[in-house]
């Protein structure tokens, strides 16, 4: 196994953005993209590390760049200033995930017909809007993701979606889980919702402990949501052959 990485360059606009794709040299031929969205802290080390793991599966990983610049924001109030004009204004969000995903399509290493998505935190809702999008993804996974829907209505799809959630996660109340159910059932997408008790946000992320309950690392929970998420990336796209990580 040889998995190598690289830098990809695309416009949104006038917006550079730099993505990265991560795949295994040993196979020849594309391969189907699993697109990593990444959480309010930019496309960082976590993000990249999740399309390395993806490219270790057997497919083709590539962190998006959702902020542009490859910006990583250091402070929450740096964060919240690249995270919330897209939050808030979800067509240019929508506009920005089109292009990461048209930039990842167009790779020689990337078989096209068969995408997929997985996103954190604020990626989770870039996940779930590409799906509401209906972007064409097979597969679309969020993690401990914002579940809020936009301003614009949700297309019939055929995505089938997972929802990995922490049921005392405060970003994501039950009743907004309930909601976003309601809401893909009307779409048509095949969805299924794990939530996993006595856990909240970030719970996936190792050593995030705020101590007052917002965000926690959680082992258990951040295995069982890994391996349902795998699950699915099997049963859309087949088992590449190289394992699971």
């Amino acid at each position: 196994m040889t998995i190598t990485t690289k830098p990809v360059e695309y416009m949104d606009g006038k917006q550079k953005c730099v993505g990265m794709l991560a795949w295994d040299e040993s196979y020849g031929d594309p391969k189907p993209c699993v697109l990593v969205n990444h959480a309010w802290g930019g496309k960082d080390a976590f993000a990249e590390d999740k399309a390395i793991q993806m490219a270790a599966l057997g497919y083709v990983g590539f962190a998006m760049d959702n902020y542009g610049d490859g910006a990583l924001p250091e402070t929450v109030d740096d964060k919240m200033a690249l995270m919330g004009p897209l939050k808030e204004d979800r067509k240019k969000l929508l506009k920005r995930l089109k292009a990461g995903m048209k930039a990842a399509a167009n790779l020689d290493e990337v078989d096209a017909d068969h995408m997929a998505a997985i996103g954190y935190c604020f990626g989770g809702l870039c996940t779930l809007d590409m799906v509401r999008a209906d972007l064409g993804l097979k597969a679309a996974i969020s993690f401990h993701g914002l579940l809020d829907a936009p301003d614009y209505p949700t297309k019939k799809n055929k995505s089938k979606v997972l929802i990995a959630h922490g049921w005392d996660d405060p970003m994501a109340k039950p009743d907004a889980v309930v909601a976003v159910g309601h809401e893909l059932t009307k779409a048509g997408s095949d969805w299924q919702i794990h939530a996993y008790g006595g856990t909240t946000h970030a719970f996936t992320v190792p050593g995030v402990d705020t101590g007052d309950g917002v965000l926690k690392h959680n082992v258990d929970s951040e295995r069982r949501s890994w391996m349902t998420a795998i699950d699915l990336l099997c049963e859309v796209f087949g088992n590449h052959g190289i394992g699971s990580v």
